[in-house]
């Protein structure tokens, strides 16, 4: 079974599983009047509704590119998690208006054991799914599915709140309805603002994690011919869909045919296995010469004076010309240009003859 349809169908389980919990709560809240037991019924069938959202997302992800949309509809999951995240906001914003409400104008409430039954019912449910829909989310790598299963494990510890705040009721005759309202709409609100911000952040783009790239790194540098690898950007089309590109460093001796070979076989062996694809770029490397060894070494001592400086690569000394080309990654938050300036500065006093070209590079990956 593809993605799409595990997706759809781990959905589908969470539609049936909320829309049971919101009868069973819907009619234990009407009965005993508790504003608890309704808002925790209201929460559960924006539950199914995410769901529902989740479905209509994953069908519209899983679109063949397209002229207009040549990279695939995989981001479109990004944007389902972010209308679930807004769902959830709403749902605990509202929550809260009418625990407010019920704390400022307190009405009886009438606990009955069958209640107690159906609200203990939804605790394990609503945990076991919420356990089982995460699980399945993170094997998936859909943030729509980790959404729901967060939110619903959260929802599991607010229906144990109310059991307990009910207990409390029918033995000391306490009525904690409208502050145990309110406390439940800020952890709806909090969770969908955590949604909201890995939404975001998918939208924005993040930096890919360490171990991927480290990874990539060592399978590229793995052949002898590759000195070193550098400057690898990958770009997420969806959970599925992975481009990006690197540039290897290699002798500038290797003949066009020898580059083309080399460059395909990166390329085969990172897509089968990391899925990925990328495109490989070339610096050329003639360190072997005496003379551009020196010039690159006391490069190198210079940099030493700037930890905002996290790397050197593409160094090249033209043969037949003065011009030296290279490329620094400067940390993020600092003054790269001002810094950039300074080091040419430098490089150029002890090198007067020499034409130094030094393009400022970013820190997209570790």
């Amino acid at each position: 079974m593809n993605r799409g349809k595990q997706i759809i169908r781990v959905s589908l389980v969470g539609i049936l599983a909320n829309l049971f919990l919101v009868a069973g709560k819907a009619f234990a809240g009407l009965v005993t009047g508790s504003i608890a037991i309704i808002l925790d019924a209201v929460n559960n069938l924006s539950d199914a509704l995410s769901s529902v959202i989740t479905i209509v997302g994953t069908r519209l992800a899983g679109r063949a590119p397209d002229r207009k949309h040549p990279f695939g509809h995989g981001r479109i999951e990004h944007i389902t998690s972010l209308i679930i995240a807004v769902i959830v906001l709403l749902a605990g914003a509202g929550a809260f208006r009418e625990s407010v409400e019920k704390i400022i104008h307190p009405t009886a409430v009438n606990y009955t054991y069958v209640s107690l039954i159906i609200v203990a019912v939804a605790v394990v449910v609503k945990f076991i799914l919420g356990r089982w829909v995460k699980k399945k989310g993170e094997a998936l790598h859909s943030e729509s599915l980790i959404a729901s299963g967060t939110d619903a494990f959260f929802d599991s510890i607010i229906s144990l709140t109310t059991l307990v705040a009910a207990v409390i009721s029918l033995i000391w005759h306490v009525n904690l309805e409208g502050y145990l309202g309110a406390v439940i709409s800020i952890v709806i609100v909090k969770a969908g603002i955590e949604i909201l911000m890995e939404s975001l952040n998918g939208i924005i783009g993040t930096r890919v994690d360490g171990d991927v790239t480290e990874a990539i790194k060592k399978k590229v540098t793995s052949f002898p011919e590759v000195h070193g690898a550098y400057d690898l950007i990958l770009h997420h089309y969806g959970p599925e869909k992975i481009i990006g590109s690197i540039h290897i460093e290699v002798d500038d001796s290797m003949t066009a045919r020898e580059i083309h070979h080399l460059t395909r076989s990166i390329m085969e062996t990172i897509y089968v296995e990391f899925g990925i694809l990328i495109t490989v770029g070339i610096y050329a490397s003639n360190d072997e010469d005496e003379e551009n060894a020196a010039i690159k070494s006391s490069v190198e001592e210079i940099l030493k004076e700037y930890p905002q400086v996290l790397q050197l690569h593409g160094f090249y000394c033209e043969p037949g010309t003065n011009r030296v080309t290279f490329d620094l990654v400067i940390a993020f938050g600092c003054d790269a240009q001002a810094i950039l300036n300074e080091i040419k500065e430098k490089i150029s006093a002890q090198y007067p003859e020499k034409d130094f070209e030094i393009i400022l590079d970013s820190d997209f990956t570790d």
